[in-house]
């Protein structure tokens, strides 16, 4: 990685403020997973061992205008203290007299958690007097939030424009992972895309096949693939705008793309569905994909044998229906057993290795769905452009 980390400054007796992902699910006021939480222990825990106090920013959710105590972060400040094992403050605004007042007072040691960052408008404007309020109550910045780094907000992108800006841990592991994915590949490399729609993965598809040896397409993406070669995916999900498209991909690059050869449909888009396994150019009328069959998992296993790199961004199937989720679950135990490096693109992904009960076995597991993806299309970060370089 090219930028400098936390390892590359001198912290010690600096207010040390470092931008988090916090944006956590929430249920009654309780945080109900605290992964992300987790992810930021290391670089916290560095900084306030290098004798600085951390001032810590993130939104949560999306407020509509103003100060909402729905959106507090408030109870994500009690789950860090009780990581830490010690105090975290709670700042009443990420800005203003009383956020600068606690700040100043700040000790070596001492943790302040600012309240949500989307309670000012002019976060996601990325407005710099706003940024700059935010610089003033520390002495450098930290961006540890990956799964932000991809939008020019104020508390990503502006406020390293007033203070020397460096990452943490998370956001250093997040960029060697997924640039070996877009940098330098091990090879043979196989990418797997899935998710339901293929226009919003064209330039990552793209980008993809110019890298990898073998690309996966699965979920809904893999319908609008199916129809280019011209079969009737009846009530299947298909992009018909996208059809043209998905035609001149395949044109170049057929040789690399493996599709499902078999699904298992339903007769609704339910989880109470009835459901049946065919091979794709046999779905009966009123009956649409959900998912992929036995057949294409056999496919997916030959493709990745002998794999030593493998990176996965998108389901293959409804899984959030228990009928249709044995294709992207065993699509993640196959990359549990595969023994190559397996790079796990954040959001839906994530998420099914984890219910699959194999996150553990994977190399890692990014913390950014939107950021990841945009990662693989290739494209600079604004959250990481904004840092120094090495």
């Amino acid at each position: 990685m090219n930028k400098k980390t936390v390892r590359d400054v001198d912290l010690r007796g600096k207010r040390v403020l470092m931008r988090v992902d916090f944006n956590v699910p929430m249920a009654d006021g309780k945080v109900t997973d605290d992964k992300r939480i987790k992810a930021s222990l290391p670089t916290i825990q560095y900084v306030l061992d290098q004798g600085a106090s951390v001032i810590l920013m993130s939104h949560l959710g999306r407020p509509k205008g103003g100060p909402d105590p729905e959106f507090s972060l408030k109870a994500a400040a009690e789950t860090l203290a009780g990581l830490l094992g010690r105090p975290v403050q709670m700042a009443p605004d990420c800005v203003g007299p009383e956020a600068e007042k606690i700040a100043k007072a700040l000790q070596p040691g001492d943790v302040l958690m600012l309240e949500n960052t989307r309670f000012h408008a002019g976060e996601e404007k990325n407005d710099l007097e706003l940024a700059k309020q935010m610089a003033a109550l520390g002495d450098a910045y930290v961006n540890d939030a990956f799964g932000s780094a991809h939008r020019a907000h104020a508390s990503t992108e502006g406020v390293a424009r007033f203070l020397p800006a460096v990452s943490g841990f998370l956001m250093e592991q997040e960029l060697e992972y997924l640039g070996r994915a877009t940098a330098n590949p091990e090879h043979p490399y196989v990418a797997i895309l899935g998710g339901a729609k293929i226009s919003d993965k064209i330039a990552v598809v793209e980008n993809l096949l110019a890298k990898c040896d073998k690309l996966i397409i699965g979920g809904g993406m893999a319908n609008t693939f199916l129809a280019a070669r011209g079969l009737d995916m009846q009530d299947s999900l298909v992009e018909a705008a996208s059809v043209e498209t998905a035609k001149s991909i395949l044109a170049k690059s057929a040789d690399k793309i493996i599709l499902p050869v078999d699904a298992v449909i339903a007769d609704k888009f339910d989880a109470e569905a009835n459901a049946q396994t065919v091979d794709v150019d046999k779905i009966p009328a009123g009956w649409r994909m959900m998912d992929v069959g036995p057949k294409t998992l056999e496919a997916y296993k030959a493709a990745l044998s002998g794999a030593k790199l493998v990176v996965w961004n998108g389901p293959v199937g409804v899984f959030e229906f228990p009928k249709f989720a044995e294709g992207t679950f065993a699509l993640a135990r196959l990359l549990a057993e595969s023994g190559a490096t397996t790079v796990i693109g954040g959001g839906d992904s994530a998420s099914a290795v984890k219910k699959a009960g194999v996150a553990k076995q994977m190399t890692h597991v990014s913390t950014g769905g939107g950021a990841s993806l945009e990662f693989l299309e290739g494209k600079e970060l604004p959250g990481v452009a904004a840092l120094i370089d090495k």
